[in-house]
Parts: C-alpha cells; sequence; structure tokens
C-alpha cells in the first residue's frame, strides 16, 4: 500500500529556468551554452550540489574549465534569484494529496545559493514531511545513499513509497530499493500514473 509520495522539486514541483535566466542576464545562446558548459557540466557542479565545495571554490573551478569568459560566470552567478520560478499546479497538487492522507516527501539536488536564493519559490516544502537536500548531506542522486538517507531519517519503507523525477536514472536508482517509480514529463501525465499506483 502506497503511504508516501516523493518528489523532486527542480523540473516537477518548479522550473529549473536555467537558460531563461541566463538569458535574463544579458547572455546569447552562444554564450549562454559556454556558461552551462563550464559550470552546470562540470564536477564542480556536482560537488557544489554535495555541499563540498563553498561558492568561491565552486566559482575557481568553473573559471578553470574556461578561463575567457570569468567575467560572464561572475555574473551568471553573482545572485541566482530567478534561476527558479512557480507552477500554477504545485499548490493544488500538494493539497490534493495531503488532504487524501499521503505523507509528503522531497529528495532533490541543490547548490546551497540556489536554496537560500530561490526559497520563496520551493517554501511549499514547509508543508511536507521530510526533505532532503542534497547540499546538507554530502550526496546527490542517483547515488542510492541520499534514498537511504530519507528512508532511515523518516522511518519509511520503500514499498510504500512512490518517488517521482524528470531524470528516469534517478528514479530507477529509487526502483531499485523498492520504490515504485514515476518518470515526470508533465502534470497531466504524472498525477494520472500516480493515481494507477496508489488505486
Amino acid at each position: 500500500m502506497i503511504r508516501n509520495i516523493v518528489f523532486d522539486i527542480s523540473n516537477v514541483l518548479a522550473p529549473f529556468r536555467f537558460k531563461e535566466y541566463l538569458s535574463e542576464k544579458g547572455f546569447d545562446e552562444t554564450m549562454i551554452k559556454r556558461v552551462i558548459k563550464a559550470s552546470a557540466m562540470t564536477p564542480y557542479w556536482t560537488e557544489y550540489e554535495k555541499g563540498k565545495l563553498t561558492y568561491e571554490e565552486a566559482m575557481n573551478g568553473f573559471i578553470s574549465m574556461d578561463p575567457g569568459i570569468a567575467d560572464q560566470l561572475y555574473l551568471a552567478y553573482d545572485s541566482c534569484a530567478g534561476i527558479m520560478g512557480k507552477y500554477d499546479y504545485t499548490e493544488g497538487w500538494i493539497n490534493t494529496l495531503k488532504e487524501a492522507g499521503y505523507g509528503l516527501y522531497c529528495i532533490t539536488n541543490f547548490t546551497p545559493a540556489g536554496y537560500e536564493q530561490c526559497y520563496e519559490c520551493i517554501s511549499f516544502i514547509e508543508r511536507f514531511d521530510g526533505a532532503v537536500f542534497s547540499f546538507r548531506e554530502g550526496v546527490v542522486k542517483p547515488d542510492p545513499e541520499i534514498y537511504k538517507i530519507l528512508l532511515d531519517r523518516y522511518n519509511l519503507s520503500a514499498e510504500e513509497c512512490v518517488f517521482i523525477d524528470d531524470t528516469e536514472e534517478n528514479v530507477i536508482s529509487a526502483e531499485k530499493l523498492g520504490f515504485k517509480r514515476i518518470v515526470f514529463t508533465g502534470y497531466d501525465d504524472a498525477a494520472m500514473k500516480l493515481a494507477e499506483i496508489v488505486k
């Protein structure tokens, strides 16, 4: 019997507006690709999400990948405000699931700056029964350890949980531990699949 719904946050409950955010900073498409390649596509980003690097250390790592755009990288990450957004359906979905009696949790890869500067976009987690953020735990999805942290901390059984994430690799990792899985491609599809699982 399913008792708990476990969500990823980015691009499931709140949009990660990476390209839009960089465009709003004044970058063209070519520079956006270059900034992303030098930052989000590197091990330094993962270590930042794990909370293993400070902002300064992460920035030094990004710049080492492409020194020619140091100024652009500083501009890109001088503030993360605006990198997350809101979906119209999120609050209603949370209300519906809570009213149905499900426990609500999240497991999400997040940088410290993203959490601090975009909290208003993810403040719905205050209504959750528990949350696991990568930067606090030193581990990121799809490492099985991050799912085990959730289960152990909140005394949950994986067989009683559904995990919803927009990255297939992440839900496969959860499924191997006993979670039911939904690869998120949109609210309507996920809500329908969730209804089929819990009925």
